[in-house]
């Protein structure tokens, strides 16, 4: 498939996108519109658009990629996810809507006080804007590779013109433009997904039945490890990690949860999550089964794969399956990149405007303006961001950082465990000094792992973050019991 042809894809693609936000958008765009979609939105839309939202281009990639090193044990982890968002929907759900919540994490002003509400803000805005730029950034990479390097045009122009276009459709109405237009993205990437382990397998020559005694029987197909206490893919590692995770990336980032806040009510946002949980563990199957097939097609034709397991889909997608295979490639990772990205840069104009710049106590006029401007520095930001990736580019310095990052919601579970859990105050402005220590720590120790016992900690870390954070703040606790939230 030629340049052209992907960017006319592109062109199509936006236009859509576009002509959604100008519909969506012509009767209001104010803040309320901005930050909660005037709390209107369908519950069973929101579950839609936040499966597109929660698998990222890098995911898109990297899930079929894993098949040939740890099997299918990743939906160990995938079903330690659904039993966090039943808790998130039975525990934190009822918490935000009964405060009625802009930002979530003005619940930590209410609990402890302005310094652990700031903190809490920050460790987000930190991770959040950091990693997503890497996400955007290494899909919009494999997009400047399949398109305009044969036009020699510079990364900062693809860049600039990637975030101008995520600005462009969310920058009048916010996440009550991107409920619809996630929900487009997400129909667009299931339907990529599904057709090209069609297209695959049909490459392949299965039949219905020879396609599922195939998979089930394939040397690479095994799900669950329990022989194995040193493992990384150690069932009971994998699915409490996975529920942990899932509570503090979902349940306690105001990304996933603002759409959640934009449901008419508790009730229409639990079953948004109860849907949302359950169509995750089928689709992120799906994503392995394709990796499978990549696997068989190389091991069949004698096909060299790549050292990076991330390459692998894209090797296949644009040199192998034909150009259908690479039009539904191209479709895919363009959804689940920018359903991911424009929910990022909705939420963090949202967290900035309200936690840092405290918009909810301007007036109207002031506060809209406020947002707008901190929309459009968001936008840079993240060019910023690409543009610094662009120029390290060292896949480890990327990869480090972005572990790094992760480490920050690690304080976050510790905050709001500790607020739900415990009915002792906290020294309010010590609670900068021990989030910050917390990761520092949590690396400290995986360091002193892999010296002494040559043990890599995995998704455990997010775990043992949050406790460190949950000790420091017992330490730093009185017996004065809070008031009732």
């Amino acid at each position: 498939m030629s340049g052209i042809s992907i960017l006319l894809i592109l062109i199509v693609y936006f236009s859509i996108l576009l002509l959604i936000s100008a519909l969506v958008g012509r009767k209001n765009s104010d803040n309320d519109a901005f930050f909660l979609g005037d709390k209107k939105s369908p519950w069973w839309m929101v579950s839609i658009g936040m499966v597109g939202s929660s698998i990222s281009g890098v995911s898109f990639v990297s899930v079929p990629g894993m098949v040939g090193k740890i099997d299918f044990s990743y939906m160990q982890t995938v079903l330690g996810f659904f039993v966090g968002y039943l808790i998130i929907a039975n525990v934190l759900l009822p918490l935000y809507y009964r405060m009625n919540l802009t930002s979530i994490y003005s619940y930590l002003e209410s609990r402890f006080g302005k310094y652990s509400y700031k903190t809490g803000a920050a460790f987000f805005l930190l991770s959040r804007t950091i990693g997503s730029g890497i996400r955007l950034f290494l899909v919009t990479l494999i997009l400047q590779h399949l398109i305009f390097d044969q036009w020699h045009i510079p990364f900062v122009l693809t860049a600039t013109v990637a975030v101008f276009l995520i600005w462009l459709y969310t920058h009048r109405s916010g996440i009550k433009t991107i409920v619809w237009t996630d929900t487009l993205q997400t129909i667009c990437l299931i339907s990529a997904l599904v057709l090209m382990v069609a297209q695959v397998a049909k490459t392949l020559n299965f039949g219905t039945e020879g396609f599922l005694s195939t998979i089930f029987s394939y040397k690479h197909s095994r799900i669950f490890v329990f022989d194995d206490w040193h493992s990384k893919q150690n069932f009971f590692k994998q699915f409490f990690s996975g529920i942990f995770i899932a509570i503090a990336m979902t349940g306690l980032d105001q990304d996933m949860m603002q759409k959640n806040l934009t449901c008419r009510n508790l009730r229409d946002a639990q079953k948004n999550m109860y849907w949302y949980g359950i169509a995750f563990v089928p689709l992120n199957l799906i994503f392995l089964t394709l990796g499978a097939m990549m696997l068989l097609l190389a091991s069949q034709n004698n096909i060299a794969l790549p050292v990076n397991s991330d390459d692998i889909l894209p090797l296949f997608a644009t040199q192998y399956l034909g150009h259908t295979v690479t039009f539904l490639f191209v479709i895919g990772i363009i959804a689940a990149t920018f359903a991911s990205s424009d929910s990022a840069l909705a939420s963090l104009t949202t967290s900035f405007s309200v936690d840092i710049l405290g918009v909810k106590h301007d007036e109207p006029k002031i506060a809209e303006r406020k947002r707008k401007f901190t929309h459009i520095g968001m936008s840079v930001l993240f060019v910023g961001i690409m543009l610094i990736f662009k120029a390290l580019n060292n896949k480890s310095i990327i990869d480090a950082v972005y572990t790094i990052v992760s480490y920050t919601y690690g304080p976050l579970l510790g905050m709001f465990a500790f607020g739900l859990f415990s009915k002792r105050q906290i020294r309010d402005k010590l609670m900068p000094v021990i989030a910050v220590i917390s990761p520092i720590l949590c690396f400290g120790l995986n360091q002193l792992s892999l010296t002494l016992f040559n043990y890599y900690f995995g998704y455990e870390l997010l775990i043992i973050n949050g406790l460190i954070t949950f000790t420091g703040m017992i330490i730093s606790s009185s017996r004065q019991i809070m008031v009732d939230i």
